[in-house]
């Protein structure tokens, strides 16, 4: 699916419930799924690599481990703020051990957390900018889950299964 079509997807779905009179709660949690989803394949990822191999690059031109990690983290940081209405910036991008850069991932997720959490069917088409409130989110997660996409083949180049793949700690 491509991103013009997820967008169409979100206006729609997010239209439907006003047009219909019902609340889009359904939606909002729906979407926070996504969100949490990919929140827990991040922070999986983050733990899994090794310490070592924070300083890979699978090939010259393309970022770190450690790089990928930050520049997710920073993202975050700044779309779920700009959601709520005070956009900051983060400084992940700058960090390169594994122990910072978890921490800056966990406190993006804060960040994150408390913007999904702020949602409500009264502000989530609240204009933010370019973009709702919901759409401001929905963009962080569409990022998060590219951005993750790649780092999988970081993951595969290692020999380590991604944890989005990973069926060994699942029931």
């Amino acid at each position: 699916m491509t991103r013009m079509s997820l967008w169409v997807l979100a206006a729609s779905l997010a239209g439907a419930g006003s047009l219909y009179g019902q609340a889009m709660s359904p939606v909002i949690t729906d979407a926070r799924q996504s969100y949490d989803t990919i929140k827990g394949y991040l922070t999986r990822a983050a733990a899994a690599m090794p310490e070592e191999d924070y300083s890979f690059k699978p090939t010259p031109d393309i970022r770190t481990f450690a790089a990928l990690l930050g520049h997710i983290a920073d993202h975050q940081t700044r779309f779920c703020s700009a959601s709520m209405g005070a956009p900051k910036q983060g400084d992940a991008g700058s960090k390169t051990s594994k122990a910072d850069l978890t921490a800056a991932l966990a406190a993006s997720f804060k960040v994150c957390d408390a913007a999904w959490d702020s949602l409500t069917d009264a502000n989530a088409g609240e204009k933010m900018g370019q973009r709702s409130r919901m759409g401001t989110l929905l963009v962080d997660v569409i990022h998060s889950n590219e951005e993750y996409g790649y780092m999988a083949i970081y993951f595969r180049l290692k020999g380590i299964v991604p944890p989005s793949s990973d069926r060994s700690g699942r029931k």
